[in-house]
């Protein structure tokens, strides 16, 4: 499996002219798999090698705004940059509870219509995550009658005895993401690739001795 990754921003909450807003890019097999979206990330898309359509999945690790500020107006460019295709697969957004909600109330407020299909997928975190006076449950927001508003998705929980949540899982690789401690809840991913069998050519083997 070949990869290739970009750093689009590593600024932190103090970007540059030279140094963006946190983001950085994925590239395998023709997808690009965008891991947090500060502000200015589409901007610096523009500037790379990569093409901004072949954002297949978005993750994101918390909700310090320099984390994902940029994630509205980067759909919303994806957007125009398309064509209306029922049949495309939607874009996966990964990321703590409350990201639905954030983007939901973006997209209203502005008024925007995306043309792609997407999905948010959101992380329950738990309360060790973080300082307790830090801790925010978001698990009732954007909720009218116990039912989610804005886009589809799942609602990801970390079960008894797990230490990671499993996100998604083919025959390459398996993609996980797992709790870490910030001031406010905070994920990593892990994007492991599955052991490959060799094969053997075992009368070659009898023939060398």
């Amino acid at each position: 499996m070949s990869m290739e990754m970009t750093f689009l921003g590593t600024g932190a909450a103090f970007p540059s002219p030279a140094r963006g807003a946190p983001a950085l890019v994925l590239r395998r097999e023709g997808e690009c798999w965008l891991f947090d979206c500060g502000e200015g990330t589409q901007t610096q898309l523009m500037r790379s090698h990569l093409r901004a359509g072949r954002i297949t999945k978005i993750f994101i690790t918390h909700l310090h705004g320099d984390h994902f500020f940029g994630l509205p107006g980067l759909l919303c460019t994806l957007s125009l940059q398309g064509s209306p295709d029922p049949n495309k697969p939607p874009v996966d957004i990964y990321g703590p509870l409350g990201l639905r909600d954030f983007i939901w109330q973006s997209l209203e407020l502005s008024h925007s219509q995306l043309l792609f299909p997407f999905a948010v997928h959101e992380l329950v975190p738990t309360r060790d995550q973080c300082p307790a006076e830090e801790f925010r449950d978001f698990s009732c927001w954007g909720r009218e009658g116990g039912c989610a508003r804005g886009p589809k998705g799942r609602t990801l929980c970390l079960g008894p005895g797990q230490s990671s949540y499993l996100l998604e899982e083919d025959e390459q690789l398996v993609l996980r993401a797992f709790r870490l401690f910030h001031r406010i809840p905070s994920f990593g991913f892990v994007l492991e690739e599955k052991p490959r069998p060799g094969k053997l050519n075992v009368q070659k083997l009898k023939d060398l001795g």
